[in-house]
Order: structure tokens, then C-alpha cells, then sequence
């Protein structure tokens, strides 16, 4: 009952639209708008809100206008769905002709919808992606994946494997990239140029087996570093080379940039320690991990699987080390000099200033060409 509303819901709108649009359908809005469409947030302390309201934040602050209702955090389901439903019914009412409307992806039901409702009005949409569903959690097939997308005039797609990815699988839409994640916060990392010894390297996040079952095998190959472990989850009775590990806890976002301990950050997840393996695995080949732009405002060079797609970045702007399995990493940290270490930590401070200034979607939305 609830998809059929959904269906009468989008029909009636349309048809309302077509025939009505205040109007003016023959009327071009001369000053082409920048606009984005807020919605509810069930907090911001999983990675995926915090990314989208960082993008909502970096918009406003350059002049776009939310055509939706204001930002809301409910996190009632029943309060968070009418809050974003409400917001999707004033879009038609708010948009101009002419508009180019960022759309962050996916916006579960509601999403073709919007495309619809935003192109009944002469608007263009821009999609920022945050996630896809045929990846991980198998929510929809590729074939669906492609043809939902389809909606948009022009996608940012997370890196260019990722915009490699879409094309192989028949996206017709224009694409850009994004490069990285920004990460907006107002705590600064407390920045240190010399390594601990040994050295520490923090991995934070949902330590279930599920996600990182590599972590209770990688202490066989732990013997010049210790792991900062910060999360929940994590078992370290059951983990080999149990002393190699710190067990740090949950802490918020702003306090690790603060207050984390060590001196890399790793990216790696699945089962294994020798290649990041199984869905959550094989998505870091297309991927923009959160976790990364989060290690880089704690001013944290990266250690990251080599196949990553962002190994890319992180090997071009020599912020960190790019590995093909995690027992060669012992050498590697024994052999790394305090001067090649300083030169990672000078360039990781640079791109953290970047990543706090909201300067890699800003970039990607000025190169948008439909």
C-alpha cells in the first residue's frame, strides 16, 4: 500500500506540474540558481551524515538555496520521514526554471521523484554519490543502479574508478569526480613532526568480526608497531598478538582529531591480511572510505590497501604508504626514515587545510558542464 501512495503520489505531482508550474511555462528565470534539497539526518556521528551535512554546510556557505525545509536531525522514524517527505513536496514550489539542483545519492524513495519533479520545472540535477546500492548491501542490481542514476544531468562520481565503473556499466550521464571526502570540524589535531616508537597506527570504526575480521589474525605480523584500536566491538581475547593492541574506545569524531593517538591512520577492511576481500573489501576498489578524510584531519598520513581507489590520491600527494598486504607492513614502518615520515606529515597537514574548507566538492561543482 505504502509503494502504491508513493506511486499516486509521484503521478498526481507530475501531471500537476506540467499543467500548472505557476503559470510561467514559457517564462525563462534569466539567473540560473545554485540549489540544494535538505532533509532529516538521524545524527551525524555515521559517516555518511557527516559527509552529507558537510556538503549541505559547504553549499550554503557558497551561496546555494535550499529549496527544500530546513536541515532537521529527528531521529523518531515517523518525525524523520514527514520532515523529509515535507521537503520533497516544497521543492516543486521553490525551484525556477533554469535551476541546477545538487541531489545527494541515494535519497532512497524519494529520489526519482525528485529528478522528475525538478525537471517538470525546468531545473538541471547534479548528483553527488555517496553510496551504491549494488555494491555492499546489494540493495539493487547494477542494471537498476544505472538506470536509476540515469535521472540526473550530471553525476560526481567519489574518484575516477568509480567514474570508470559507471561508464563499463552503460552511465550515458556526464560524470565528474570528487577526488576525497571534506570533513568539516572546528577542532584542530594537536599536529606532532616526530613519530612515536614504535610507531602507532590508529584504525577507528564499527569493529564487528563482520567488517574487520583481518584485525584478529594481523598480530602474527605486528613485532616494531601497535594498532590504536578506537570503536566498539573489538574482542581482543580472541585476537592473535593481543598486546600489540590499545583498546581506545568509542570517541567522537571532533575529540579523536583532538586527541588521537599514533601516527598513521589505516584503511583495510575484511577478512583477510593479505588483500582487503568480501563486499566491504572489494568496495574500497571504488570507493571514497570517510575514514580517510578523518584520518587526514587528525593529521595522520594514510596506510592503505594498494588496490584502493584511493590509493590513487594518497600516493600522488604523498600523504602516506600504499600496501599490498598487511604482514609486509612491519618492514616497510622498520625501514621508514624520520625524514621520509616528516615529508608525509607536512603533506597530510596540507590537505587536512583542505578538506577543513571544503575545497574538493566546491571544486567538483564548479567543473560541472551539462
Amino acid at each position: 500500500a505504502a509503494d502504491w501512495g508513493n506511486i499516486l503520489m509521484q503521478i498526481w505531482m507530475i501531471r500537476l506540474l506540467r499543467h500548472w508550474n505557476y503559470g510561467k511555462k514559457n517564462v525563462i528565470d534569466k539567473c540560473m540558481r545554485n540549489c540544494y534539497l535538505s532533509r532529516n539526518y538521524k545524527g551525524v556521528d555515521g559517516a555518511g551524515n557527516k559527509a552529507k551535512t558537510d556538503i549541505e554546510q559547504i553549499m550554503e556557505s557558497n551561496g546555494f538555496v535550499n529549496v527544500g525545509l530546513r536541515q532537521t536531525r529527528y531521529t523518531n522514524s515517523i518525525l524523520a520521514f514527514l520532515a523529509t517527505l515535507a521537503g520533497v513536496l516544497k521543492l516543486p514550489f521553490s525551484l525556477r526554471k533554469g535551476d541546477r539542483l545538487v541531489v545527494q545519492y541515494p535519497l532512497k524513495k524519494y529520489f526519482t521523484l525528485v529528478c522528475q519533479l525538478a525537471h517538470c520545472k525546468g531545473a538541471k540535477v547534479v548528483v553527488v554519490i555517496h553510496d551504491l546500492g549494488s555494491f555492499r548491501r546489494k540493495k539493487l542490481t547494477v542494471a537498476q543502479e544505472i538506470h536509476r542514476l540515469g535521472h540526473a544531468d550530471y553525476i560526481i562520481a567519489h574518484n575516477s574508478r568509480m567514474k570508470q565503473w559507471l561508464l563499463d556499466n552503460g552511465c550515458k550521464v556526464p560524470l565528474g569526480v570528487l577526488e576525497i571526502f571534506d570533513y568539516l570540524s572546528e577542532t584542530t589535531a594537536s599536529s606532532h613532526l616526530v613519530p612515536s616508537q614504535p610507531y602507532g597506527v590508529v584504525y577507528a570504526g564499527a569493529l564487528n568480526p563482520r567488517k574487520n575480521t583481518f584485525l584478529y589474525e594481523v598480530g602474527n605480523y605486528v613485532h616494531s608497531y601497535k594498532f590504536n584500536l578506537y570503536g566498539n566491538g573489538f574482542d581482543l581475547e580472541k585476537a592473535q598478538g593481543k598486546e600489540h593492541f590499545n583498546c581506545k574506545g568509542f570517541v567522537r569524531s571532533d575529540e579523536l582529531i583532538a586527541t588521537a593517538e599514533g601516527d598513521f591512520g589505516l584503511v583495510w577492511d575484511g577478512f583477510s591480511v593479505d588483500a582487503c576481500t568480501g563486499n566491504f573489501g572489494e568496495y574500497l576498489k571504488y570507493n571514497n572510505p570517510h575514514k580517510t578524510s578523518l584520518y587526514i584531519r587528525c593529521e595522520l598520513p594514510v596506510i592503505i590497501w594498494d588496490q584502493a581507489a584511493l590509493s590513487d590520491f594518497v600516493r600522488s600527494n604523498g600523504i602516506g604508504i600504499c600496501i599490498s598486504s598487511l604482514a609486509e607492513l612491519d618492514t616497510i614502518l622498520s625501514s621508514l626514515t624520520p625524514a621520509q615520515y616528516a615529508k608525509m606529515k607536512q603533506n597530510t597537514v596540507e590537505i587536512s587545510k583542505r578538506l577543513s574548507q571544503g575545497y574538493y566538492i566546491t571544486k567538483a561543482l564548479s567543473e560541472v558542464a551539462f
